[in-house]
């Protein structure tokens, strides 16, 4: 994909055709908590070796910025910053060096800012009413969160009947035995996983561990473009 101009303002619906581009190279976009700087790159380079290059770091640890800085180094690998929750995170989360934001809901400052600043963002929705509203400013790329409590599959799917323009990353309690339920239907184009990235593993540095779950989860549908 192409990078985005540092400070240059996007509009959603480039935005929206930005992380599309993202979703689609792979089924599953690993969510991270990195609570150690020095697992980042280690962690970021199992990952992309699996066959997962997109990632999100989320903003819930001190390190986080740092980690998606030394992520963003990996060769292959398109690194985002995770849990935006105001405009001050998508400004820090631009200058780590993140290519992407995501955020569990959406507001209008948070939409301002990541217009502003030119960053990505995959805004989260739960109801259909959410899911109109970003899409009349443009967003036809969604989050789908909390997805297991919001409804699952069968929620996604009843969503896409009437908003069959909207795509989706379902993120939210997907596992590896419901996450092919999500991938089967058509308005989801990935989902989003923490279940590749146990915190166990990294503690131990069972780098060659997280790459071969990586590799089973790249295995559970196809992305659709």
């Amino acid at each position: 994909m192409q990078d985005v101009p540092d400070s240059a303002p996007m509009t959603p619906k480039a935005q929206s055709a930005a992380t599309r581009e993202i979703a689609a190279l792979a089924p599953i976009i690993p969510v991270l908590v990195v609570e150690d700087l020095a697992h980042a790159r280690p962690l970021a380079e199992a990952l992309v070796a699996g066959g997962l290059p997109a990632l999100e770091v989320t903003l819930r640890t001190p390190c986080a910025l740092d980690a998606i800085r030394a992520m963003a180094a990996v060769p292959g690998g398109v690194v985002g910053a995770g849990t935006l929750l105001t405009p001050d995170d998508i400004r820090a989360a631009k200058d780590a060096g993140a290519r992407f934001g995501v955020s569990p809901g959406a507001t209008p400052r948070l939409i301002a800012a990541s217009v502003e600043i030119g960053l990505p963002l995959l805004p989260g929705a739960a109801t259909a009413s959410e899911v109109m509203a970003l899409f009349e400013q443009g967003y036809d790329m969604l989050k789908f969160f909390p997805a297991e409590t919001a409804g699952g599959a069968p929620a996604l799917k009843s969503i896409g009947g009437p908003i069959p323009q909207v795509a989706f990353c379902p993120t939210g309690g997907v596992t590896p035995e419901n996450g092919p339920g999500y991938l089967a239907l058509p308005n989801v184009i990935c989902a989003g996983g923490s279940w590749v990235a146990p915190k166990a593993s990294c503690v131990a540095g069972d780098w060659a561990g997280i790459e071969e779950l990586a590799r089973a989860a790249a295995r559970l549908g196809p992305a659709r473009s």
